[in-house]
This record gives C-alpha cells, sequence and structure tokens, in this order.
C-alpha cells in the first residue's frame, strides 16, 4: 500500500512546550509531521526526545570545552610537571581508544533492546574520569600525575567509545531523518557560546591562569557528563531489534567482510582517512605559533577563541545542511580545510616571517575548524542516514574503528616535522583534504532516497 502507517500523517499533538521548542528548531511550520523513518510510538514522542537529545548533547560539548584535551588538559599537565611523553600521548589515547573498541561491542550493544541505558553508563564513566582528572592536578605532580592523567584519559576514551556506538543507535530510534543534524548543530553552538565565554577570560585575565582555577573548571566539565546521563536517561526508547549480534573475534571478523563487500562503506571510510587532516593539524598550528613557553595558556588565548568561534557560527548551519546532503557538507568542508592548512603551509614555507604577525594563524585555524565541524556532523548523519535500522551500529563501529587503527600511525606527522618541518605536514595536510573532494563528491546522496522529490 502506498500509504503505510509509518507515512501517514499524525494527528496534531497537544501544543506542549516540548513540541513549540521543537517547531521552532527544526523550522516546522505544522506541529503534526509525518515521520519518515519512524513508527507512530516514536513520532508521537518526537518533540520530547529531540529537547532531550539537545540539552544532553550540549552539557556533553560543554563539557569538552571545559576539558579540552589538547589545550586544557595539556595545558594542566604541563603546569603540575608531568612529562612531556605524557601530554603528548594525550590526544592520540583519547581519540584512537574512542573508537577501537567500537568494533568488538557493537554486537553486544545490539542485545540490549533500550540502548540509552549504554549512552547513560558510557557519560557517567567520562564524567568520572574527568572530575579524576581535574583532581590529580590539584593534588599530584610529575610522573604520578602523568601516570595517572594516562589510565584517566583511557578510561574516558572507553567511556566514550560506548556512547558513541550507542547514541547513533538511539538517535535514529527517536528523532526522524531530516532532523537529526540539527540536533548536534545546535547543541555545538550552545556549547561553542559557553567555551567562548572561558577562552575570553582566560585571554583577557578576567578568569585567572592558575592550577586551582582551570583543575576547578575540568571539574566542573566532568559534572557536565553527569547532568547529560540524567537527560538522556530520559528519553522514551522503544525496544529495539536484538536477535542477529555475534560476540568476540567472531564478531570482529564477520563484520570486517563489510570492507569488502560494501563500496558504499569503504567509500565512506575512505573519505574520512582522507578528513583526518582537519582534527590532525590544530597542534601544528598552535606549533607553529612559536608558543614553546611552558604554560603558555595565555598566549594560546586567540586560538581557543578562533576554535570556540568556528564552532559557534558554523555548527547549527553544517547540522541543518547536513540534513539536505551530507555529501555536499563533506565536500565543503574538505574544501576549507585544503585551503587553510594550504596557506598555512605555504606561508611557513615561502614566508616564515609573516608566521609573526598576531592574526594569520588564528584566522587560519577559524577557517580549519569551521570544516573540522562540518566533518564532525557530515561524517556522523552519513553514516546514520546511509544504514538501515539493522546496520546502523555495525557501520559505526567499522568505519571508526578502522580510523582509530590509522589514528594510532598519526604520530608519523611529528616525526615529520621534526625531519622536514611544519610547513610539510601542513602541505601533507592540505592535499589530503584536497583529495576528500572528489572522495566525497563520490559519496551518495543519501538524504535523497528519503526524499524522492530533489
Amino acid at each position: 500500500m502506498a500509504d503505510t502507517a509509518r507515512h501517514r500523517r499524525k494527528p496534531p499533538l497537544p501544543m506542549s512546550d516540548f513540541s513549540k521548542g521543537h517547531g521552532f528548531l527544526v523550522g516546522d511550520d505544522e506541529l503534526a509531521q509525518v515521520c519518515r523513518d519512524l513508527p507512530d510510538s516514536a513520532c508521537r514522542e518526537q518533540p520530547r526526545n529531540y529537547g532531550l537529545h539537545v540539552v544532553s548533547l550540549s552539557l556533553t560539548r560543554v563539557g569538552e570545552g571545559l576539558a579540552d584535551t589538547k589545550l586544557v588538559l595539556a595545558w594542566l599537565l604541563d603546569a603540575i610537571g608531568a612529562p612531556s611523553w605524557a601530554i603528548g600521548l594525550l590526544v592520540p589515547v583519547r581519540e584512537s581508544l574512542a573508537m577501537l573498541p567500537q568494533l568488538l561491542i557493537s554486537a553486544r550493544i545490539r542485545q540490549i533492546s533500550i540502548r540509552k541505558t549504554v549512552y547513560v553508563a558510557g557519560s557517567l564513566v567520562q564524567g568520572a574520569a574527568i572530575i579524576a582528572f581535574g583532581l590529580v592536578g590539584l593534588t599530584l605532580s610529575g610522573r604520578t600525575a602523568g601516570f595517572a592523567a594516562i589510565a584517566l584519559i583511557t578510561a574516558f576514551a572507553l567511556g566514550r567509545s560506548l556512547c558513541s556506538i550507542s547514541h547513533k543507535d538511539v538517535l535514529a530510534k527517536t528523532v526522524d531523518i531530516g532532523r537529526r543534524g540539527s540536533v548536534s548543530g545546535i547543541a555545538g553552538s550552545i556549547a561553542a557560546a559557553a567555551t567562548l565565554l572561558l577562552a575570553l577570560g582566560y585571554s583577557t585575565g578576567l578568569i585567572p591562569l592558575s592550577v586551582p582555577v582551570v583543575a576547578g573548571a575540568v571539574i566542573l566539565g566532568g559534572m557536565a557528563w553527569f547532568l547529560a546521563a540524567v537527560a538522556f536517561g530520559s528519553i522514551r526508547e522503544y525496544p529495539g531489534a536484538t536477535e542477529g549480534g555475534i560476540d568476540g573475534f567472531a564478531a570482529v571478523l564477520s563484520q570486517l567482510k563489510l570492507l569488502r563487500s560494501d563500496a558504499r562503506l569503504r567509500q565512506f571510510i575512505a573519505t574520512r582517512v582522507l578528513l583526518l587532516s582537519t582534527a590532525l593539524a590544530p597542534p601544528f598550528y598552535i606549533a607553529l605559533s612559536g608558543d614553546l613557553e611552558p604554560g603558555g595558556l595565555g598566549t594560546l588565548g586567540l586560538f581557543m577563541i578562533a576554535a570556540a568561534a568556528a564552532s559557534l557560527l558554523s555548527s547549527y548551519v553544517w547540522g541543518r545542511l547536513s540534513d539536505q546532503s551530507t555529501r555536499r557538507v563533506l565536500m565543503y568542508a574538505a574544501g576549507l580545510a585544503s585551503l587553510a592548512n594550504g596557506v598555512a603551509a605555504f606561508t611557513a614555507l615561502a614566508m616564515p616571517g609573516q608566521l609573526n604577525s598576531t592574526f594569520l594563524l588564528p584566522v587560519m585555524l577559524f577557517v580549519l575548524m569551521i570544516a573540522h565541524q562540518g566533518v564532525r556532523l557530515g561524517r556522523s548523519v552519513h553514516v546514520v542516514d546511509m544504514a538501515d535500522i539493522d546496520s546502523r551500529a555495525t557501520y559505526t563501529a567499522l568505519s571508526n574503528s578502522v580510523v582509530g587503527l590509522l589514528l594510532l600511525a598519526g604520530g608519523i606527522f611529528g616525526a615529520i616535522a621534526q625531519w622536514f618541518g611544519i610547513g610539510v605536514v601542513l602541505a601533507l595536510f592540505a592535499m589530503m583534504a584536497a583529495l576528500a573532494i572528489p572522495a566525497a563528491a563520490a559519496l551518495d546522496e543519501v538524504q535523497a532516497k528519503h526524499h524522492p522529490s530533489r
């Protein structure tokens, strides 16, 4: 039948606060909307669930801003005398261990019919790890602090792994296609505003750059994850299918076969790998600025402002555009990343004297971080909309695990920078981003299958 139950127009919903806010944020003129990818029961709960998704994700993003691994946690370890190897391991451990375990746990998560519980558990683990990290800053120093920090960031990454794989599944079960990107976009804008205030405080001296103050901000960030767990736990999720999961090494082998049989997945992973340059490049911008003073976060204020402002100005736009075409989002983001890295590389290689300019590198970082926001939103929404309900968790886990493995090899760029200079590394990043443009262009228009009129 052409007029299936899933596509019938629902009876008008009561004019609740959730419905009003949902209609405003997603740009709907009517409260009663056709759900294209949700059953009736989930469609009726969508306005409430949409708001809770925004609140929960906003809180986790605020936590990430208050306890930014690349800047705040690294500064805190440096200030308490932790060894450089510990500072250097923060980002690789956080990123790779957040991705690699997903290939093994996706099948187990499949066996849980209400998967928001997995996300709540992951949020609690992340919050506890970040709070403990702040306490390390207040109580420990030297090598002891370094070992404790790596142990905590490992726990944090494992909690993040649980959240990453379960969030997309719950989002797909509770928010209809065409509205999912705006959840991340709105949350990113809210969190960016909070982070921007922190950056302004640090750069102007209104917030003292002392260990107790920064450690306190980190602890506050950890508490944000606890509040996010409460909000996410309040989502009304209907039970999902639990059959078809395979445990352990068998799951790894069976899921890896998709790399041979699923051309769409291979193309998506290839695009993601080329766009890793948006995540790997920022530390090299900071190194290129010549700010080598220990505990020099105050002079990094412009970089923090640039990153926060980029997220604030672009997250919602990227989110709304992702609901129309994630393929185009990834293409545009790749172009911006290639431009930013190319200008920074050319300046470093051909006109190094211009690096002393106060605003050149922060402006390029601003452009790069706009691109990074597009990559994050575009890839997240693309994999959700590309997969069906049975393969969504598998696609997410496999793509994240492959990218996580390659991230472990990302240390080679540090060696290249030491041997040939930072300009060469940024030139390589510019080339990777440029190659990502045709790679993204070859992706399917996964939103088009839900909008035949496009």
